[in-house]
């Protein structure tokens, strides 16, 4: 798989098939024997998941993973430990979901589920990342909140964020992004722009219910 710079490429696939696999791979939380994963040139497999982070990736995981018994902004100071001007990340990401800001002394395992998901997105973003790696980022969401979260995601890519988008949520990754990858069994089986695989009749049988 390749991701440029300032794309917003996604990766498909069912359950089982692999994705969170990828994804905890990439970010040194599984060990792999072999293969290489290169992020700006420099290869980071075998470094440890902090270190990854200081590169400049940053990752939203499928389960959002905060912080239940911590406020909404001691959350987000936690993910802002390695940027330098933090008031400036707390402005963008109140900007971009201003509910946080409303929310910002709530404790974060009182938020619904979409505010769940928009502070998991924000917390990542205040390390200030080059890339950003979303897992399922739509599960559990009503339909309202899933378009919520991903018109966020399409505005974080046109302010050049590079994304790299890991759903189930077929239609709408696609949607968003460029290029695409199918997974299955642990295996690339199909890749190309996003109207490729839209219009690709395996995706469209097996993802798509067409």
């Amino acid at each position: 798989m390749r991701v440029g710079k300032g794309e917003a490429v996604t990766l498909i696939g069912s359950n089982g098939a692999g994705k969170t696999t990828t994804v905890e791979t990439i970010f040194g939380l599984n060990r792999s024997a072999s293969g290489k994963i290169e992020f700006m040139g420099e290869n980071i497999m075998g470094l440890p998941p902090y270190d990854i982070v200081r590169k400049g990736l940053a990752l939203v995981p499928e389960k959002r993973e905060l912080f239940p018994k911590m406020s909404v902004m001691e959350n987000l100071k936690l993910g802002a430990y390695l940027a330098e001007k933090k008031s400036d990340k707390l402005d963008h990401v109140f900007d971009l979901f201003p509910v946080l800001s409303e929310r910002k002394r709530q404790l974060a395992g009182t938020l619904s589920g979409g505010e769940q998901q928009m502070l998991a997105i924000a917390r990542s973003l205040m390390s200030d990342p080059k890339m950003l790696v979303l897992d399922e980022p739509s599960v559990g969401l009503s339909p309202l909140l899933v378009s919520m979260v991903l018109d966020s995601i399409k505005r974080l890519n046109k302010e050049g964020v590079t994304i790299f988008l890991v759903e189930q949520n077929v239609a709408h990754a696609l949607e968003l992004c460029n290029r695409g990858y199918v997974l299955e069994n642990g295996r690339i089986t199909i890749e190309g722009s996003s109207q490729e695989l839209l219009n690709n009749e395996h995706v469209k049988a097996a993802y798509l219910g067409i």
